[in-house]
């Protein structure tokens, strides 16, 4: 029996990359991976050869915890960096801060020290907002930053910011975690190697996102420093991370990641993202606000025109008082794709 299509194939959205589908080339290693009996729990050759790969991006020294999505890398690094008695600080805009629900406090038992941000960016400055306290028993200890790469609000540290981040942070005897949920468009952005951003500018440990850039499913911890993680072997478990039957998720990572496919979807992706941008500049009523650095748009869009526009095309808003909204690209988006929600702004925002 054939599986029938429950969704109208045509459909096509910018409301964030986690609507697009699975990379077919991410389909065929699943299938691949999907024959005869492999051991359990990251017994097996597939997650032996992420091991290798993410070694030929980041480094000997090194050590990868494949997990199921996004928060709960972010959760168990996060952890993994810190005593009971450990906080976090980070942009007010921090996916951990925003979307994450409550996952860093009651799950992951975390303080978050906010900081608010123009651009969804920390700055050593703007740590020391939150970066004092410690010895005060009253006072959770400040003992790790979060930073995004590329940030909720699309924008994108340069090597010498993270760098100088990681100097400010490691003097005081802090540690820093990055999360790379859409690290692949933050490098080709950038045109850098990922461990030239990451490692060598000084991050400890990363969460590396796979979900946005063409998996099905699965993300990895990679562990940078190891002086600075300890306990992921277990904490993966408690935290309900650990997959049984893993060779899936590392199977995944490594059709991403063992050629170019990883560079090659998000270069696509800022690609479409530029082309967007470009053709809302010029459309009357649309206020972009940010610079686009990498395959996330954000616009100011008249009052009333985004409900219209939205019977077409989905998307989100992002801050309802002053009619923000975000347009996301993704790996599979195409030039006819962008040129066709184009059309509905202008024919919308017109009406």
């Amino acid at each position: 029996m054939t599986a029938a299509s429950l969704h109208d194939r045509t459909k096509r959205s910018f409301a964030s990359d986690n609507y697009s589908g699975v990379h077919p080339e991410v389909l065929t290693a699943l299938a691949a991976a999907n024959e005869g009996h492999q051991g359990a729990y990251g017994d097996d050759q597939y997650t032996a050869r992420l091991q290798e790969v993410m070694e030929g991006h980041f480094g000997e020294g090194i050590s990868i915890f494949p997990v199921f999505n996004g928060t709960g890398a972010n959760v168990l690094s996060l952890q993994s960096l810190l005593p009971r008695w450990g906080a976090v600080i980070c942009p007010h805009t921090a996916h951990i801060n925003v979307d994450e629900n409550a996952a860093p406090e009651r799950v992951g038992g975390i303080k978050l020290l906010s900081v608010p941000t123009p651009d969804g960016k920390l700055t050593p400055e703007l740590i020391d907002r939150e970066a004092w306290g410690w010895g005060d028993q009253h006072r959770a200890q400040p003992l790790a930053v979060s930073i995004t790469q590329t940030t909720e609000l699309g924008t994108l540290y340069s090597i010498a910011e993270i760098k100088a981040i990681a100097d400010h942070c490691h003097v005081r005897g802090m540690s820093v975690h990055m999360d790379g949920a859409r690290i692949a468009n933050a490098a080709a952005a950038l045109g850098e190697p990922l461990r030239a951003f990451t490692r060598d500018a000084g991050v400890d440990i990363l969460s590396f996102g796979g979900t946005k850039n063409g998996l099905m499913f699965g993300e990895c911890i990679v562990v940078l420093n190891q002086e600075a993680a300890t306990g992921l072997d277990y904490l993966r478990k408690l935290n309900m991370q650990l997959a049984s039957k893993m060779r899936f998720l590392s199977a995944q990572l490594i059709a991403l990641l063992e050629g170019d496919l990883w560079l090659s979807s998000a270069q696509h992706a800022n690609a479409m993202a530029a082309r967007l941008t470009e053709g809302a500049r010029g459309i009357k009523g649309v206020t972009l606000t940010q610079e686009t650095r990498a395959n996330a748009v954000f616009a100011i869009l008249p009052e009333g025109s985004a409900e219209r526009i939205r019977e077409s095309f989905r998307f989100y808003d992002w801050d309802q008082a002053t009619g923000e909204v975000r347009w996301m690209c993704s790996f599979d988006t195409t030039e006819e794709d962008v040129d066709a929600f184009l059309e509905a702004i202008r024919r919308e925002v017109a009406a």
